[in-house]
């Protein structure tokens, strides 16, 4: 596997907490993100922001959340803006079932927010109605590259 994928954020670091704007206690829109290290393999990116301390916050909803889901993204983007998703990809359903960002809202403690990137070596057949599952499930043997970005936040 080629290990040269990357995302960051000029918003916070790793491990760092992530700016209150970016959360539902906030404007609730997605921050910026950089992308780099991109394979000229790649055929398109995916990028799933989850949360998996919510399946062990008691006040949770007993799984892990999926703040967004965004698939077929073109391997020569380098930025998604915040507010914004890359232009050409598909936003598939979040955890409340909806085709948008969902910013950080843990009901309790400091939850961790996972910014995971996948290149894959060809673009899903799915839709906008795909879940979380259904884009693990369809990247299966087709991903060639990975990264994270994990940032914090409670209230």
């Amino acid at each position: 596997m080629d290990n040269n994928l990357t995302i960051s954020s000029p918003q916070f670091s790793e491990g760092a907490f992530i700016p209150e704007k970016y959360t539902a206690d906030g404007a609730n829109i997605n921050p910026p993100l950089a992308i780099s290290g991109v394979s000229d393999r790649a055929v398109s990116l995916v990028l799933i922001v989850d949360d998996p301390d919510a399946a062990t916050d008691p006040d949770g909803p007993g799984k892990t959340y999926d703040h967004w889901v965004v698939f077929n993204i073109p391997p020569s983007i380098k930025q998604i803006n915040e507010d914004s998703a890359p232009e050409g990809s598909v936003i598939g359903k979040n955890g409340s079932g909806q085709n948008r960002y969902y910013g950080p809202a843990p009901p309790n403690g400091t939850h961790r927010y996972f910014f995971k990137l996948y290149g894959l070596s060809a673009k899903l057949n799915l839709d906008s109605n795909a879940s979380k599952q259904d884009v693990e499930n369809a990247m299966e043997g087709k991903v060639i590259q990975r990264a994270q970005l994990m940032a914090e936040y409670s209230r």
